[in-house]
C-alpha cells in the first residue's frame, strides 16, 4: 500500500476498497443508450422513448431548495454493469439551476459505505461551504448515513459544476453541471439552452488505475514508439540521428507519446452521460441560436471540441462574459466550462465531436431538427508528439530550423552547424536565434552541446554538464535571466529559478526555457487547418475589476517523476508542504512554471484567477487555467475570501501531491 493511500488527511485519496472490483475489458464505442439505465428505475428492455428521453441527458432541478442524495446505482456504459457513485441516481447528477442573487440551501445525504462531500466548483461562497475535508473551514466530511446542509448565497452567473471532493467518487460518476441565471439582462441572445457535460469512465476500479499508475506509468499508453516508428526515423534522418535522439529521450526517461496518464484504452467517452455508440442528442429549429453549455466535468480527460460545419461564437469561459470570439475549435482542460453560441442555418444534423487529446477516444453528440436524422462523425485527428518546446527547451527545435527563434533575448547571427545538444546532432542554421540579449555574430560550428567543444568563449554556459551564466539549464543550474518574460500585460518579468526542493530522484525534468505561451493553441491543434481557441483570445467583457498591481508574486513549479507516478510542486508533495498564507485583501501574482511535460489544469478555489493575457484593463477572470507543457503562466489574485482553501490540479490522480492548501487571513 502506498504512503499516499494510508494519507488519510488528505481529502483527495482514496479509501483502500472504495468501490467494487470493476473488469478492466470495455467496449470502445460504449453501448447504446438503453445499456445506461439501470439507475433509473426503467425497464430492462427501454422502450424507443425511455431510448430517446436518456440520449437527452440528466433532469434539471430549479429552485432555492435542493435535496441531494448519494447512492451506489448499477450503470451499463460498455455493456457490462458496473457501481457507479450517483447522485440522486443519475450518472451525471442533475444539472442545478439557480439564480443570481438568491440563497440557496442544498441538503446531501450519504447512503455510500464511506465519507463524501459536494465541492461547488467555481462558486464563490464561504470557506465552510466549499465542501473540501479537512481543508474547508470546519468540515470533515459527510459520514455514512448522515446529512449535511449546504447554504450560501449565490454571488455570480453563468455556468458551472459539482462533484465530489472525497476519494475517487468524482471518477466514478459523482459530478453535475449548475446553471446560474443572471439578474440582468445577458448581452446575447438564444433560443434554446444546453448542458454539455464530458467525462470519462471507466470499469476499472479507480484505486486499481492509480496502483498501476504508481507500478506502470505509460500502462494505459498504447501508442508507444514501434519498431515501425523507428524505421520511418532511421529512413528520415539516417542512424546516427536516430541513435542520436533516442539516446537524448532515453537519457531523459521520457517518451515523446506520454501525453494522457489514462486513455481510450480503459476509458468510455461520455458526453452528458451517453456512450459514443448513440451520443447526445440536443433538438433545434432551423435559424435557431443554440446556447452550448461546456463543462469538462472528467476525471483525466482533455477535450478539444468541435462542430464540423458550424462555426462556434465563444461568450462565456468560466462562467464569465468575455468578449465573443468565433472559432471553430478549442480545447478544454479538466473542470473548464466554454459557453458558446450556434447556429444551424440548414435542416440537417450535426455532430457535437470531442476528441481526447491524445487521439484514443471521443464522446459525440448531435444537433439535430429531427431525431431520426444523423450526422457523419468526423475521423479522429492523428495522435500528437511532444516536441522540445513542449519540454520547455529553447534550443529544442532540431531538425526544422531555427530561423528566428527568440531564446531569451540573445541573438545569434551566426551558422551552428555540426552543433550537438545533448547527443543530437544539429546539422541546420541557427541565424536570427535569440538568445539572452547577446548578439552573437561568430561562427559556432563543430561546437558540441553536451560534450562539449566550443571554439569561442562562452563562459559559463552549462546544458547538462556546462555553466550557463545567460540563464539557460538544462538539468543543473538556476537561470539568471527571464526566459519566457512575456511582453506588457503578460505577467511577472522575473527569471525562472529553480529551488533546490527540485533536485532528487523525485523530479525528472525542469523546464529551462519555460515561456508564456498564451496564443500557443497546444499539442495537437497547431496549425491544424481550423481556427483554435487560445487564452490569448479571452478578454473581459467589463473592466478589470481589480486594477491593482500585484504587491507580491509567488511562483509554483509544477513538478513530478512519470517514470515514479511522483507529482508534487516546487518538488514538494501535499503530505510535506506548509500551507500558501496570503493576507486578506492583498493582490498578488501567482507564477506557474509547469516543469512537466504534461498540461496541468490548476484550481484555485474560493477567489478568482485572473489571468494576465496581454490587456491588464479586461482580464479574464477563470477558476481553472491549463499550463501546457514546459510553459509558464502568470493570474492576479484578490485574497477578498477568509480562511482555508484548496489550490491544486484538477487531474485526479495528480492531487495527491500536486495540492497545497491556502490560508487567508
Amino acid at each position: 500500500m502506498t504512503e499516499e493511500v494510508l494519507n488519510m488527511s488528505n481529502p483527495l485519496i482514496p479509501l483502500a476498497g472504495d468501490h467494487l472490483s470493476f473488469s478492466r475489458r470495455r467496449f470502445v464505442q460504449g453501448v447504446a443508450a438503453g445499456g445506461a439505465l439501470l439507475g433509473l428505475g426503467l425497464h430492462a428492455v427501454p422502450t424507443r422513448a425511455e431510448q430517446l428521453q436518456a440520449r437527452m441527458g440528466p433532469k434539471v432541478l430549479s429552485g432555492t431548495r435542493f435535496d441531494l442524495t448519494y447512492s451506489p446505482v448499477k450503470v451499463n456504459f460498455t455493456g457490462k454493469e458496473r457501481f457507479a457513485t450517483a447522485i440522486n441516481g443519475s450518472v451525471p447528477a442533475p444539472i442545478l439551476r439557480w439564480k443570481e442573487g438568491d440563497t440557496v440551501t442544498l441538503k446531501v445525504t450519504n447512503h455510500l459505505a464511506e465519507d463524501t462531500s459536494i465541492h461547488w466548483h467555481g462558486i464563490i461562497l464561504p470557506s465552510e461551504q466549499d465542501g473540501v475535508p479537512h481543508v474547508s473551514n470546519g468540515f470533515t466530511g459527510i459520514r455514512p448515513g448522515e446529512s449535511f446542509t449546504y447554504r450560501f448565497q449565490v454571488q455570480q452567473s453563468g455556468t458551472y459544476w459539482y462533484h465530489s471532493h472525497s476519494g475517487f467518487q468524482e471518477q466514478t460518476g459523482a459530478y453535475g453541471a449548475i446553471v446560474i441565471d443572471p439578474k440582468e439582462p445577458e448581452p446575447f441572445t438564444y433560443d434554446r439552452d444546453y448542458v454539455v457535460m464530458l467525462s470519462d469512465w471507466s470499469d476499472e476500479e479507480p484505486s486499481r488505475i492509480y496502483a498501476k499508475l504508481k507500478k506502470l506509468s505509460d500502462y494505459y499508453n498504447r501508442r508507444e514508439r514501434t519498431l515501425s516508428d523507428a524505421l520511418a526515423d532511421i529512413d528520415k534522418m539516417g542512424w546516427e540521428g536516430f541513435l542520436n535522439a533516442r539516446q537524448m529521450w532515453n537519457e531523459m526517461r521520457m517518451s515523446d507519446r506520454d501525453i494522457s496518464d489514462v486513455t481510450g484504452y480503459t476509458y468510455t467517452f461520455l458526453m452528458n452521460g451517453v456512450a459514443p455508440a448513440d451520443g447526445w442528442l440536443g433538438l433545434f429549429k432551423r435559424g435557431e441560436k443554440v446556447r452550448l453549455r461546456f463543462v469538462n466535468g472528467s476525471a483525466m480527460t482533455f477535450f478539444d471540441v468541435r462542430i464540423p460545419g458550424l462555426k462556434m461564437t465563444v461568450v462565456a469561459a468560466d462562467g464569465q462574459y468575455i468578449e465573443p470570439v468565433t472559432v471553430d475549435e478549442f480545447r478544454m482542460g479538466v473542470a473548464e466550462t466554454y459557453d458558446v453560441i450556434v447556429e444551424p442555418s440548414d435542416d440537417r444534423a450535426y455532430t457535437i465531436f470531442a476528441q481526447a487529446i491524445d487521439r484514443s477516444g471521443y464522446a459525440r453528440g448531435t444537433l439535430t431538427p429531427d431525431p431520426a436524422l444523423s450526422a457523419e462523425v468526423p475521423e479522429m485527428d492523428p495522435a500528437p508528439i511532444l516536441g522540445h518546446m513542449d519540454m520547455g527547451m529553447d534550443m529544442g527545435m532540431m531538425g526544422h530550423g531555427m530561423h528566428g527563434m527568440d531564446h531569451g533575448g540573445m541573438k545569434m547571427d551566426h551558422d551552428m552547424s555540426g552543433m550537438q545538444h545533448g547527443g543530437m546532432k544539429m546539422d541546420h542554421d541557427m541565424s536570427g536565434m535569440q538568445h539572452g540579449g547577446m548578439k552573437m555574430d561568430h561562427d559556432m560550428s563543430g561546437m558540441q552541446h553536451g560534450g562539449m567543444k566550443m571554439d569561442h568563449d562562452m563562459s559559463g554556459m552549462q546544458h547538462g554538464g556546462m555553466k550557463m551564466d545567460h540563464g539557460m539549464q538544462h538539468g543543473g543550474m538556476k537561470q539568471r535571466l527571464p526566459m519566457g518574460s512575456g511582453p506588457a500585460g503578460y505577467g511577472s518579468k522575473r527569471p525562472v529559478v529553480h529551488a533546490p526542493t527540485e533536485y532528487g530522484p523525485h523530479i525528472d525534468m525542469r523546464a529551462d526555457g519555460a515561456r508564456y505561451r498564451l496564443d500557443d493553441p497546444g499539442i495537437g491543434l497547431r496549425n491544424n487547418g481550423r481556427r483554435v481557441l487560445t487564452y490569448a483570445d479571452l478578454r473581459n467583457l467589463g473592466k478589470t475589476p481589480d486594477p491593482r498591481e500585484p504587491g507580491r508574486e509567488i511562483d509554483l513549479h509544477l513538478t513530478g517523476n512519470m517514470a515514479r507516478y511522483m507529482w508534487s510542486i516546487n518538488g514538494v508533495k501535499y503530505a510535506d508542504a506548509e500551507p500558501i498564507q496570503m493576507k486578506y485583501g492583498e493582490r498578488l501574482r501567482i507564477n506557474l512554471i509547469n516543469d512537466t511535460m504534461m498540461n496541468h489544469p490548476i484550481h484555485l478555489h474560493g477567489m478568482w484567477s485572473d489571468l494576465e493575457t496581454g490587456d491588464p484593463d479586461h482580464i479574464p477572470r477563470k477558476h481553472t487555467v491549463i499550463v501546457q507543457p514546459g510553459a509558464r503562466i502568470s493570474y492576479l489574485v484578490t485574497a477578498d475570501a477568509m480562511g482555508g482553501w484548496a489550490y491544486h490540479c484538477h487531474l485526479l490522480y495528480h492531487m495527491a501531491g500536486m495540492f497545497r492548501k491556502v490560508i487567508v487571513s
